[in-house]
C-alpha cells in the first residue's frame, strides 16, 4: 500500500492552550471564570471545526458585483462563510461586548476571546477591531447623541441589531502622514455635513458604519483643520447611493478580508465632536486597535506553533519522529519561547488597558501603557511573519502548497506590521512616548514584575539590558536624527526586556504551581538575547544609500 501521510491536527485552541488557562488561573478573580471559561471553550470548539472545514474545501475570496443584470448599481458583496457567521459568533460569544463591561478586567477577558476567534474569523476580527476602536472613540467624544445611536449597536448581543464599524482614513496622498487628507466634508443647504473624496483603503466597507476623517470647506491645510466625522453606510438592506466601491483590494494576504477603494459622493455625516484635531479624536482607539493586532499576530503564532508541533508526532524521517530529531526540537523550542514572552507581552497590556479605562490603574501604569503599546505592536508584528516563516519549513515541501493551508499562515502574518502603522511608525511613535517619564515607569514595572527574582541570571540580564538602553539614549539625546534612526533597535530592545520580566513573573506563579515550563521559557528567551541597541551610522547609510 503506498504511504500516505497524516496531515496535522489542531489540538482543541482552549483546552490544550496551557499559556491562556494559566493566565485566566492567575489574572482573573475567580468568581469571574465560569462565563468566560464557557465561551471560551466553546470558541476552542468552533476553531476546531473551522480548521476541518478549511481542509476540506477550497478557499474562495469576497466577491463584489457592482451591476446587477439590469444595469442598477448594487456595489454587492458575497461573503465566505466564516464572514457570514461573524455576527452570531461576535455576539453570541461576547467577542466585542465584553470588552465594554464593567471593571479592570473586561480588556483581559475581551482579549482572550479575540486570541481563540481570530484565525478562524477568517480576519472577521479586523472589523472587530474598528468597531471597538469606534465604540471607544465615541465614549471618548461626550457626543451623546452619537453615543445613543451607534454604541446599542456596536456592542449588541443580538446578531440581528449588530453593526460593523469601518476606519475611513487612508488616502492615496497620504499613508500615515493623514495630514495629506483631500476628503472634504460639505454641509447642505439644510446643514447636513456630506462627505466628498476617496478612501483608499477601507477594511470595513462591508459594514454599517465608519468614522472617517475629512477636511471642513474652507479650513486650511495640515493636520489640524481635519475633522472626524461619523458616517453610515446603509439604508436598510442597500448601500447608501454616496458611497461607491471601485474595487476590492488584491491583497498578498488576508483574502477572505474585504478591503476595498472607495468613494465618497455626498455621504450623510454627523462630526464626533469640533470641526478639527480630528486625528487627536482618533487617539483614544489606537491603544484599541494597536491590542487587537498584537492579539491576533500571537494567535497566528500559536497556530502555526501548535500545527507544527503536531506535525513534528505525526512525520517520520530517517527512522524516527520530527519531534524526536534533536535540531528539529530544538527549533520548535526556540519558536515556543519566543511565542511565549510574546504572548506575555500582549496579555498585560491588555490587561492594562482595561485597568486604565476603569481608572484602577496607578499613575505610573497609565504612562505605562502609552509605551507598551505601539512596542508590544510592533515587536508581535515582526516576531508572526517569522514564527509563520519558520514553523513552513517543519513542514517542508507541505508547507509550500495551498491547499494544504499552511502558506496563507504566513501570508496572512504580514498585514501585523503593515496595519495600524508599520514598524518605523511605531518605533517613532514609542520614542514620543518615551519623550514624558515611560521609561522611568516601565524601570518600575520590571522591578515589580521581578519581585523577589532580581539576583537571578535572568533578572541580572534584564537590569544590565535597561540600563543600556537608559545609556544609549543619554548618549543620543542631542540629535534628534541618531535618535530616530536608532529607535527601532530601542523598540525591540525594551520590549523583549518587558517580556523577559513578565516571563519571570510567570515563570515564579507557575512554579509554585508545579510547572517549571515558563521558568524553561525565560532561560531560553535570554539566551536569544535582549539588546538590539545600534549605533546610528549616518556616513555609511549616505554611501549604502547611494
Amino acid at each position: 500500500m503506498a504511504f500516505l501521510q497524516d496531515a496535522p491536527q489542531l489540538a482543541h485552541p482552549w483546552h490544550a492552550d496551557r499559556l491562556l488557562r494559566s493566565l485566566i488561573e492567575r489574572a482573573l478573580p475567580t468568581q469571574r471564570h465560569e462565563a468566560l471559561i464557557a465561551d471560551l471553550a466553546g470558541l476552542g470548539d468552533y476553531a476546531q471545526m473551522a480548521w476541518q472545514r478549511a481542509s476540506q474545501s477550497t478557499r474562495r475570496k469576497p466577491v463584489l458585483t457592482q451591476w446587477d443584470a439590469w444595469g442598477k448599481r448594487v456595489d454587492r458583496i458575497e461573503l465566505t462563510t466564516a464572514w457570514q457567521e461573524g455576527p452570531h459568533i461576535a455576539t453570541q460569544y461576547a467577542v466585542l461586548a465584553s470588552g465594554h463591561a464593567d471593571g479592570e478586567f473586561a480588556r483581559l477577558e475581551e482579549f482572550a476571546r479575540v486570541y481563540l476567534y481570530h484565525v478562524a474569523s477568517e480576519f472577521y476580527t479586523c472589523p472587530l477591531a474598528m468597531t471597538d476602536g469606534a465604540a471607544t472613540a465615541l465614549k471618548s467624544s461626550g457626543n451623546q447623541a452619537l453615543i445613543d445611536r451607534a454604541l446599542p449597536h456596536f456592542l449588541s448581543r443580538d446578531a440581528s441589531g449588530f453593526w460593523l464599524s469601518g476606519q475611513w482614513m487612508t488616502e492615496n496622498a497620504g499613508g500615515s502622514d493623514v495630514g495629506n487628507s483631500e476628503t472634504i466634508a460639505r454641509q447642505d443647504s439644510n446643514g447636513q455635513w456630506r462627505l466628498h473624496g476617496r478612501k483608499w483603503f477601507s477594511s470595513a466597507v462591508v459594514g454599517e458604519a465608519a468614522l472617517a476623517l475629512a477636511r471642513p470647506e474652507g479650513m486650511g491645510d495640515g493636520t489640524a483643520a481635519l475633522a472626524l466625522f461619523y458616517v453610515e453606510t446603509m439604508d436598510g438592506e442597500h448601500r447608501k447611493p454616496g458611497l461607491i466601491i471601485d474595487r476590492l483590494k488584491d491583497k498578498l494576504g488576508t483574502h477572505e478580508l474585504p478591503t476595498a477603494e472607495i468613494h465618497l459622493d455626498g455621504l450623510p455625516a454627523w462630526p464626533l465632536g469640533e470641526l478639527s484635531h480630528g486625528v487627536r479624536q482618533v487617539a483614544p482607539m489606537l491603544n484599541v486597535t494597536r491590542t487587537w493586532n498584537a492579539v491576533c499576530a500571537v494567535a497566528s503564532m500559536a497556530r502555526a506553533i501548535s500545527l507544527a508541533r503536531d506535525y513534528a508526532n505525526r512525520r517520520h524521517a530517517f527512522g524516527r519522529p520530527l519531534i524526536e530529531q534533536p535540531l528539529h526540537a530544538q527549533t520548535l523550542a526556540d519558536m515556543q519561547a519566543e511565542f511565549q514572552a510574546a504572548f506575555a507581552l500582549t496579555f498585560e497590556v491588555a490587561h492594562l488597558l482595561g485597568r486604565v479605562e476603569h481608572g484602577a490603574a496607578a499613575p505610573h501604569e497609565v504612562v505605562l501603557l502609552r509605551l507598551l503599546t505601539p512596542l508590544a505592536k510592533l515587536w508581535t508584528g515582526k516576531l508572526a511573519i517569522r514564527i509563520c516563516s519558520e514553523a513552513l519549513e517543519c513542514f517542508g515541501g507541505a508547507g509550500y502548497i495551498e491547499d494544504t493551508g499552511l502558506p496563507q499562515l504566513l501570508r496572512d502574518a504580514q498585514v501585523y506590521a503593515i496595519w495600524e502603522g508599520t514598524t518605523n511608525v511605531l518605533s517613532l511613535d514609542s520614542l514620543r512616548a518615551l519623550a514624558g517619564d515611560s521609561f522611568g515607569a516601565l524601570r518600575r514595572s520590571i522591578v515589580h514584575w521581578l519581585n523577589d527574582d532580581r539576583h537571578t541570571h535572568a533578572a541580572c540580564t534584564i537590569t544590565q539590558t535597561i540600563d543600556a538602553a537608559a545609556h544609549w539614549l543619554d548618549q543620543h539625546a542631542a540629535s534628534r536624527d541618531r535618535l530616530e534612526a536608532g529607535s527601532r533597535g530601542l523598540a525591540f530592545t525594551l520590549a523583549r526586556c518587558a517580556a523577559a520580566a513578565l516571563l519571570a513573573r510567570q515563570g515564579a506563579w507557575s512554579s509554585h504551581q508545579g510547572d517549571p515550563r515558563p521558568a524553561a521559557a525565560l532561560r531560553r528567551f535570554i539566551s536569544h538575547g535582549l539588546d538590539r541597541l545600534v549605533t546610528p551610522d549616518a556616513d555609511s547609510t549616505a554611501l549604502l544609500l547611494d
